[in-house]
C-alpha cells in the first residue's frame, strides 16, 4: 500500500508540521517588508515614501495573477493527491508554471503601455510621479519574474514539501533584505534601487524552486510536453484561482480609493497610510501562514473523502487562529506609536499614522476568520463561495461600508471603515460554511 501523503492520524500535529514553515516563510517576508519600508523612510523623503506606497496596488496585482495559478492550481493538486491521481498533478502544475511564465510577460508590456494613465488611477501627484514612475517601471519589467514564484511556492507544500518551499521564500526574502539598503544608501537608487531588489530576491526563489522540483523527481513537473490539461480541471484551476486573485484585485482597489480620498488632505496622509498598510499586513501575515498552511490538509481530505477529519481540523483552526488575532491585534494597538516612529518619525505624520493603525487593526479577529474560511473554500473547490468571500472584507462590502460612512462621518468614518467590513465579512463567511457543511456527507 503506498504511503498517505499526510499522516492524518496525527491531525493536528501534521498541520502544525505544515503551517510552521509558512509561517516562517511569511515571518521572513514580514521582515522584508519592515526594512524595505524603513531603508526607503530613511532617506527622509517623504515624497520617496509617498511615490513608492501608492505602488503598493501593483505589486498587490502582479500577486493576484500569479494566485490565479499558483492557488487555483494547487488546490486542485491537493484534492488530486487525496484522489491518489498523480499523473495528473505533472499535468496540472506544469500547465500553471507555463501560463504564469506567458500571463507575466503579458502584464509587464501592458504595464509599461499604460504607464502614464496607471500613474495617475495610483494617485500620483507632480511630486511623486518621478519616484511612483522608477517603482512601477521595475516592477513592470520583473513582473514575469513575480507572477511565477508564487507557483512552485503553493504546489511544493501541495505536496508536502513545506520546508522546501519555506527555505525557498526565506532566501529569495534574505537577498531582498541585503540588497535594500545597498541599493537604496549605498548607491543611492532611490525607488528603482528598492524595486530591483524585490525582483532579484523573487528571481533568487524561482530559481531555488526549480531546482527542487527537478532534483527530486516528484509528482510536479516542468516538462513543457506534458502540460495538456482538460477543459474540466482548467475550470476547476481558474474557477477557484481567479477568486483568489479577485481578493488581492479587490485589495488593490481599496488601497486606491483610500489613497484618492486622502489626496485632497496632502501627501503625508498618504505616506502615513502606507507605512500603517504596511503594518497591518505585517501582523496579518502570521494569520495568512496558518490559514494557508492549512490548505493542502484540507484539499487532501475533502478529495479523500475524510469529513470527519476535516470538520475536525477546521474546528480547530477556527479557534486557534482567532485567538492568535485577537492577541495580535491587542499587542498591535498598545504599541501603534512606536511602530508608526520606527520608520518615520514625523511630527506631522505620528499622529494620524497611530490613529489609523488603531483603527485598521481593530477587526483582525474578524479578518482571521474571513482568512481562514476563504482558504477552506478554495482548497475544497467551492469556487461561488470562494468568490462571495473575495468580494467581501476588501472587495464589495468593504466598498459599500466605506462610502456609506464617509459620507456620513467624513473622515471618522474613513477610520472606521475597515473594522466594519471585517465583521460582516466574518458573520458572511460562518453562513457560508454552515450552507457548505450541509452538503458534507455526515460524519
Amino acid at each position: 500500500m503506498e504511503k498517505k501523503l499526510f499522516d492524518t492520524g496525527h491531525l493536528y500535529k501534521t498541520y502544525f508540521a505544515q503551517a510552521i514553515p509558512l509561517v516562517l516563510s511569511m515571518t521572513v517576508t514580514m521582515i522584508y517588508n519592515l526594512a524595505d519600508t524603513y531603508f526607503i523612510a530613511q532617506t527622509g523623503n517623504t515624497l520617496l515614501v509617498a511615490g513608492v506606497s501608492l505602488c503598493a496596488p501593483v505589486f498587490t496585482l502582479l500577486m493576484a495573477f500569479g494566485n490565479i495559478y499558483a492557488q487555483g492550481g494547487s488546490s486542485l493538486i491537493s484534492r488530486l493527491f487525496g484522489m491518489n491521481d498523480r499523473p495528473s498533478v505533472g499535468r496540472v502544475s506544469s500547465f500553471c508554471f507555463y501560463l504564469a511564465i506567458f500571463t507575466g510577460i503579458v502584464i509587464g508590456a501592458l504595464m509599461l503601455l499604460f504607464r502614464q494613465p496607471a500613474l495617475h488611477i495610483l494617485g500620483a501627484s507632480r511630486d511623486t510621479m518621478a519616484y511612483a514612475s522608477e517603482y512601477y517601471v521595475t516592477l513592470a519589467f520583473g513582473s514575469p519574474v513575480l507572477i511565477v514564484n508564487y507557483i512552485h511556492a503553493n504546489m511544493l507544500r501541495s505536496e508536502g514539501k513545506a520546508n522546501e518551499s519555506m527555505i525557498g521564500t526565506i532566501g529569495g526574502a534574505v537577498i531582498n533584505i541585503v540588497l535594500d539598503p545597498i541599493f537604496i544608501s549605498v548607491l543611492g537608487m532611490g525607488a528603482f534601487g528598492a524595486a530591483l531588489a524585490t525582483v532579484i530576491g523573487y528571481l533568487a526563489s524561482v530559481l531555488y524552486f526549480l531546482f527542487i522540483v527537478l532534483r527530486s523527481r516528484g509528482s510536479l513537473s516542468v516538462n513543457f510536453f506534458s502540460k495538456k490539461v482538460s477543459a474540466s480541471e482548467i475550470r476547476q484551476i481558474l474557477s477557484v484561482g481567479i477568486t483568489a486573485a479577485i481578493t488581492n484585485l479587490a485589495s488593490s482597489v481599496t488601497v486606491i480609493v483610500m489613497n484618492q480620498y486622502l489626496a485632497p488632505l496632502g501627501d503625508e496622509k498618504i505616506a502615513a497610510l502606507g507605512i500603517v498598510l504596511k503594518v497591518v499586513t505585517v501582523a496579518t501575515l502570521v494569520l495568512v501562514g496558518f490559514s494557508f498552511g492549512g490548505v493542502p490538509m484540507f484539499g487532501y481530505l475533502f478529495g479523500a473523502g475524510d469529513f470527519a477529519s476535516f470538520k475536525k481540523l477546521l474546528r480547530f483552526c477556527t479557534f486557534f487562529i482567532a485567538g492568535l488575532g485577537l492577541a495580535i491585534s491587542i499587542v498591535v494597538f498598545l504599541a501603534a506609536s512606536p511602530l508608526i516612529r520606527v520608520f518615520l518619525d514625523t511630527a506631522s505624520i505620528v499622529p494620524d499614522g497611530t490613529l489609523m493603525l488603531r483603527w485598521q487593526i481593530s477587526g483582525l479577529v474578524f479578518a482571521s476568520i474571513v482568512l481562514l474560511y476563504t482558504c477552506v473554500f478554495q482548497a475544497t473547490g467551492k469556487a461561488l463561495p470562494a468568490l462571495v468571500m473575495s468580494l467581501s472584507r476588501q472587495g464589495l462590502v468593504f466598498l459599500g461600508i466605506f462610502f456609506a460612512l464617509t459620507l456620513i462621518f467624513g473622515y471618522q468614518g474613513f477610520l472606521a471603515s475597515q473594522a466594519a467590513a471585517d465583521l460582516v465579512s466574518a458573520v458572511l463567511a460562518l453562513v457560508l460554511y454552515v450552507h457548505m457543511s450541509k452538503s458534507l456527507r455526515a460524519a
